[in-house]
């Protein structure tokens, strides 16, 4: 029997993980558009320290969910398409998630290691966890911006990822059938 959409698990990943990105990336906008003075200045310091606590906390879930949503991944393969996707679907619909799978799992280690690296601790909720390196501010610096850089390529691969859901929605073509819940 062949089927046509993916697992309740993988499903329920897919959205839990949008989720997060959604709120990593508005968090990570605000930083990128206000620096770290312009945050403090206003939302005050606790809740500055919150938003980077709580940004690097869910980058952590991420990236632990990504591993899992890889692994379930290679458990078992895509469902099949009710319709057949044209070369160009396949190709910007394959590179895309490509992307965002290697992006959602790099960025999240980007941004640990620039973290430890400015000298600054890695947060998960109130726990402190050991820095894996040690202090090279400079390095942590340029990790920060390409850390930032990649997470704007993150919101335009969603952006992208977004539009098709759409088309495929309006298109009622069973394409959104395959990933919605429940």
């Amino acid at each position: 029997m062949t089927t046509t959409r993916y697992t309740l698990t993988q499903r329920s990943l897919h959205w839990l993980i949008a989720l997060l990105v959604f709120g990593l990336l508005a968090i990570g906008l605000i930083f990128m558009t206000l620096g770290y003075d312009g945050t403090k200045e206003m939302f005050g310091d606790a809740i500055t320290n919150d938003l980077y606590k709580y940004h690097k906390t869910f980058g952590i879930i991420l990236f632990l969910l990504m591993i899992l949503r890889v692994g379930l991944r290679f458990k078992s393969p895509p469902p099949a398409y009710e319709q057949a996707l044209t070369g160009a679907e396949r190709v910007i619909g394959g590179g895309t998630h490509l992307l965002l799978y290697v992006l959602l799992l790099g960025l999240p280690i980007g941004g640990a290691l620039a973290t430890a690296l400015s000298g600054y601790p890695v947060e998960f909720f109130n726990w402190n966890l050991p820095a894996l390196v040690g202090e090279n501010k400079a390095l942590g610096e340029q990790l920060f911006k390409l850390h930032g850089i990649a997470g704007l390529i993150v919101l335009a691969l969603v952006v992208v990822h977004i539009a098709a859901a759409i088309k495929h929605w309006w298109l009622k073509d069973g394409i959104m059938q395959r990933i919605t819940l429940p």
